[in-house]
């Protein structure tokens, strides 16, 4: 087990079935001292069984803050109740190898904070997925892949051989600690959902951290669980990364070519491509 306590934190919302069988990785994976679950909005029996689950494993914790806060705010909210020592985020429709936090702890060492350090995601045929490993985001990575030219994710590249620098890696399976979570000041709230992790991984290495990728940790990542709309899912995105390229343009007239042409046209584009 690691010398500091690795606290992981879930947040869940129409999450679906998968659900358990994420909550039992992490439960069951010696190296993770405590499991925060934020239940952002689950039907009233997955929200009974979260609670008897909580009350019957005592590494367990329910947060309900009756309302969906976000994937980053509610993160955030978790971390401030967090040990001193790692974080690690996990989606709660992925499942963690066993020896996936150890090999993420191990990574870390010796790394200038703020690190973060993500894994490989792999669907049921062992494929790795979109967003694992990227590159840095620019308008023009996001507007080809949304039009369905992939120049931001690295997932069709060969594997590395051992931890590697990269532009972002996804908070589906993400190490940090809670030192390198403060100098950040955690997620950007602004988000509701998609694309912080990318900020997250960009502020990280203009703040002259690391973000690594670790392709011996990893999880299988079913995807798609959650009880909402792939045109619901698309909005989000488009106006995730409307903001992310208004918050990181440098000027008045980038932000307003963004805002007043690249941001309609992502939430044409996204929303067309998820009816394909």
């Amino acid at each position: 087990m690691s010398p500091r306590p690795v606290t992981a934190i879930i947040v869940t919302y129409l999450t679906g079935p998968r659900l358990r069988e994420s909550l039992y990785a992490l439960l069951a994976c010696r190296d993770v001292t405590t499991l925060l679950i934020i239940n952002n909005g689950n039907p009233p029996a997955m929200t009974d069984w979260l609670k008897t689950f909580a009350a019957e494993h005592a590494k367990v914790q329910l947060i309900s803050p009756g309302d969906n806060l976000g994937f980053g705010k509610a993160i955030n909210l978790a971390s401030r109740q967090a040990e001193e020592g790692f974080l690690l985020l996990v989606n709660p429709d992925a499942v963690i190898k066993h020896d996936a936090v150890s090999t993420l702890v191990a990574a870390s060492e010796h790394r200038q904070r703020p690190w973060l350090l993500g894994g490989r995601i792999f669907d049921l045929h062992g494929k790795e997925g979109r967003g694992d490993r990227r590159r840095k985001l620019t308008l023009w990575r996001a507007l080809t892949s949304s039009a369905g030219i992939d120049t931001w994710n690295l997932n069709t590249a060969p594997l590395p051989s051992g931890p590697t620098p990269v532009g972002a890696v996804s908070g589906a399976l993400m190490l940090t600690d809670t030192e390198s979570f403060r100098q950040l000041g955690g997620f950007d709230e602004a988000y509701f959902i998609h694309v912080e992790d990318v900020d997250l991984c960009r502020r990280a290495k203009e703040a002259g951290g690391e973000v690594i990728f670790c392709p011996d940790a990893g999880a299988l990542h079913y995807g798609s669980t959650s009880d909402v709309s792939s045109k619901t899912v698309a909005r989000h995105k488009a106006e995730s990364l409307t903001y992310y390229f208004r918050k990181f343009s440098g000027n008045p007239v980038s932000r307003a070519l963004v805002s007043g042409v690249i941001g309609p046209l992502l939430k044409w584009m996204l929303p067309a491509r998820a009816r394909d």
